[in-house]
């Protein structure tokens, strides 16, 4: 078995699986990179059991076969190499002789028979969506979801699919987001729940992807496919909790504000806040909002005034203000409206702006009881 590859293309595919491989395997063999040459095309695989994922690059060969090489010596050296054609040829010795410019290195292999196999997505359902926009749900809910190992519907984001629109769903609990796509229907109807861990490697991956990424998923596992990637996962098994119910439908008190403006007061503010509530007060009146917080184990307060529109009764609401740190970064827009009712009903944002055709965004903060 014997081919020849380019250095740094081989490094580009390998440093994206190796976000997969675990610091701790069960199996010794999830420590490596599958290396299965057929001809020309070599398909790199990285697993965790949970979750496979495959790159396929092009290569000079006649050859073929399977072989497992240890991921960390693989990636620390060929980081050190500038761009030249590696040849890498399998040996008697259990060794694989890889050969630069200017040296020579053994490598111990195992059998790659013994490499775990992808799962199979048995009789799926296939839906298309541009990777700019499943990277953008991605990024507009993951952030949202939990970490609660007792709960582990909630560690994933949740995606309904239907004949109508696409929707993207995260809560732990405290803070949910919703982005919905009416613009891209599914031919059926389905939901199903995907783990953080594969989601964050989607959305590195997924930047300046421009084409089609195709999901095809059933009951217990999902692939994705695009380019010469391909990832296949198991699913978080479950119900997801009935996300509508908590979305509070009547909110008559409406203020907006600067993004920008709203979020470096929330953040000055906040460093003056009890440290185990992180609590900021909102207090609306009129065109003005008073941002205060008070930390009375140490005796240190502030406060800032700043303009706004808003309508509605005079009300004050407070909130953790971490959560309300991670919901205005992670948000694309000069101006945002928030929505409110009452003191103890959570408090709904979205975007005034940047907001393309059939993109919906939907972030709602918990409120923390305010200490008179």
């Amino acid at each position: 078995m014997k081919f020849i590859v380019s250095s740094e293309s081989l490094l580009k595919e390998l440093q994206i699986l190796g976000g997969i491989i675990n610091n701790a395997n069960t199996l010794p063999i999830l420590d490596n990179f599958l290396f299965h040459l057929n001809g020309s095309q070599l398909v790199l695989t990285a697993s965790d059991l949970e979750t496979s994922m495959s790159a396929t690059i092009d290569v000079e060969s006649q050859d073929s076969g399977m072989i497992a090489l240890p991921a960390r010596l693989i990636l620390d050296t060929l980081k050190t190499f500038p761009e030249q054609p590696l040849t890498f040829v399998k040996s008697e010795k259990n060794t694989v002789e890889i050969s630069a410019n200017n040296g020579k290195y053994a490598v111990a292999y195992l059998n790659g028979e013994d490499f775990p196999k992808a799962a199979q997505v048995k009789d799926p359902i296939k839906t298309h969506i541009n990777g700019q926009i499943l990277a953008t749900a991605i990024n507009a809910t993951l952030f949202a979801s939990g970490n609660d190992d007792l709960r582990p519907v909630m560690s994933g984001v949740f995606f309904q699919f239907n004949t109508t629109e696409l929707t993207f769903v995260a809560t732990d609990a405290h803070k949910l987001v919703k982005y919905t796509r009416t613009d891209i229907q599914a031919d059926k109807n389905a939901e199903f729940i995907m783990p953080k861990k594969p989601l964050q490697l989607l959305k590195g991956i997924l930047q300046g992807v421009e084409e089609d990424v195709v999901i095809e998923y059933n009951e217990t596992n999902a692939e994705f496919s695009f380019g010469n990637v391909r990832m296949t996962c198991r699913l978080v098994e479950g119900k997801y909790p009935n996300y509508e119910a908590v979305i509070p439908k009547e909110n008559p008190n409406v203020m907006q504000i600067s993004r920008s403006e709203f979020l470096n007061s929330v953040r000055r503010v906040s460093i003056f806040s009890n440290k185990t509530t992180h609590q900021v007060r909102l207090k609306m009146a009129g065109a003005e909002l008073q941002v205060s917080a008070e930390d009375f184990d140490y005796s240190n307060k502030a406060e800032e005034r700043l303009g706004c529109e808003y309508i509605g009764d005079d009300l004050q609401i407070g909130f953790n203000s971490r959560f309300l740190i991670e919901m205005l970064n992670n948000i694309a827009c000069e101006e945002i409206k928030l929505f409110m009712s009452l003191p103890n009903r959570a408090g709904i944002i979205t975007p005034m702006d940047h907001i393309e055709e059939g993109e919906n965004i939907t972030m709602l903060v918990m409120p923390v009881m305010l200490n008179e």
